[in-house]
């Protein structure tokens, strides 16, 4: 049971070097928050409209009778 303790605490000891310091952690927290804010302004401002648009032309295509016009 002690081998399999020292085992197990000895193979996480490295893992510990992947854990960044708390104020490298505070800058890549803020980071993370102002590109979740600056994709929240992008995806309300194009990306839902022209969902909204696609949207409405494939319920145009599943429920209108006619045949959509062809291009030249």
């Amino acid at each position: 049971m002690l081998q399999l303790f020292f085992t197990i605490a000895f193979s996480a000891a490295p893992l510990t070097l992947y854990i960044p310091p708390i104020r490298c952690l505070t800058m890549f927290v803020e980071t993370m928050e102002e590109m979740g804010m600056e994709g929240r302004v992008y995806s309300r401002r194009v990306i839902i409209p022209r969902a909204r648009i696609a949207w409405s032309r494939l319920l145009d295509c599943f429920f209108s009778s006619s045949p959509p016009p062809r291009r030249p």
